[in-house]
C-alpha cells in the first residue's frame, strides 16, 4: 500500500451529545475537495476514548461510505488491550477501511517484544495494512526504532505515523528499514519531509486541507523554498492547535469556521476563554477567518 501526502486526523462532530453524521458529511467533502492523500477517523484527534464501539464502527463506516474510494480511509482501531484492537480492526476492515492506525499500547506499559507480538498479531488476524503510531507522551512508552525496523519486514506494516517529536527518529528508521515514515505533528511535518518522510496525518487539515496537501506537494516535488513559505505562514496555527490537549483547540477553531459545532465529551471540555481569543486572533493572522 502506498502512503504519501497528506491525511487528515479526523475530528468526531458531536451535535447534542451524538454524532453529528451531517456535519461528518460536510467534512469529508470539504478533505476530499482540499484533495487530500486520505482520512484517518476516529484516532486520538476523533475522540476514540469517549465513543462507544457502536458509534466507533459507525464512523468509520459512514467515513467509508461517503468517501467512495475518493481517498484513503486509515482506521483508527488502536487499543491497550490486543483482542480489542483485533475486533476493532476487523470491523474497520468490513466497514471498507484501506487501512488500520494502530496506537501503541497505552498506560498498560508492555515491552518492546510485547509491542512487536501485538501489532504483528493484529496484522495477521486482520489481513489488513498497519499504521504503526508512536507516540510516547500519550501511550507511556515508545516503539522501539529496533521494533519498527522487526516489524518492517512483514509486508502488512504499510507506514508509521511519527509523533514524538524527533526529526531524528526519521532518519534513524530510514537507516535501518524502509517503511513510510509519516509526520504525526504538524509544526514537524516540513522538517520530517526534507529528511526522508512522505507525508503527514494532520489535525491542522481539518481546517485547511487544501493548503496542507499544497505544502506538503511541494516538499516532495523539492521546492523546499516555497514549502517553506506556507509552512511560516501557517506555523501559528500548527502551534495553537496544541494550546490545550488535541483535539480541544482544533474544535474549537472548527467552530469558529462554521465548520462544526465545538462540542465535546468528558473528560474533554471546552477552550478556556483566553485561550480561546488567543486561537481567534491565529486565526485572522493565519487568514483563515477575517480581520
Amino acid at each position: 500500500m502506498i502512503m504519501q501526502g497528506v491525511y487528515t486526523a479526523l475530528v468526531t462532530p458531536f451535535r447534542n451529545g451524538k454524532v453529528d453524521y451531517t456535519a461528518l458529511e460536510v467534512l469529508l467533502e470539504k478533505q476530499i475537495a482540499g484533495k487530500v492523500a486520505g482520512v484517518v477517523p476516529v484516532g486520538t484527534t476523533g475522540e476514540s476514548p469517549t465513543l462507544s464501539t457502536s458509534e466507533h464502527i459507525e464512523v468509520i463506516a459512514r467515513t467509508a461510505e461517503i468517501v467512495n474510494g475518493r481517498c484513503q480511509v486509515i482506521a483508527g482501531s488502536g487499543a491497550n488491550s490486543t483482542e480489542e484492537a483485533i475486533y476493532l480492526t476487523l470491523e474497520a476492515k468490513a466497514a471498507g477501511a484501506d487501512a488500520s492506525l494502530q496506537v501503541t499500547p497505552y498506560y498498560n506499559k508492555p515491552t518492546q517484544e510485547g509491542i512487536y507480538r501485538h501489532f504483528s498479531v493484529i496484522a495477521e488476524k486482520s489481513a489488513l495494512p498497519v499504521v504503526l503510531y508512536n507516540v510516547p507522551g500519550r501511550a507511556g512508552v515508545p516503539i522501539a526504532v529496533e521494533t519498527i525496523a522487526r516489524l518492517a519486514s512483514n509486508p502488512l506494516m504499510a507506514a508509521v505515523k511519527e509523533a514524538g517529536g524527533s526529526v531524528d527518529r526519521v532518519s534513524a528508521i530510514k537507516d535501518c528499514c524502509d517503511i513510510t515514515v509519516l509526520s504525526g505533528d504538524d509544526y514537524l511535518t516540513l522538517p520530517m519531509l526534507s529528511v526522508g518522510a512522505a507525508g503527514v496525518i494532520s489535525v491542522a487539515s481539518n481546517i485547511i486541507p487544501g493548503e496542507l496537501s499544497e505544502m506538503v506537494e511541494l516538499a516532495l516535488e523539492g521546492n523546499f523554498k516555497a514549502a517553506m513559505v506556507l509552512h511560516r505562514k501557517y506555523y501559528p496555527l500548527f502551534r495553537d492547535l496544541f494550546i490545550e490537549s488535541n483535539p480541544i483547540p482544533v474544535k474549537a477553531a472548527m467552530g469558529i469556521t462554521g465548520d462544526i459545532t465545538p462540542e465535546y465529551r468528558l473528560p474533554l471540555c471546552e477552550l478556556s476563554a483566553a485561550h480561546h481569543n488567543a486561537l481567534l486572533e491565529t486565526l485572522k493572522k493565519c487568514g483563515i477567518v477575517a480581520q
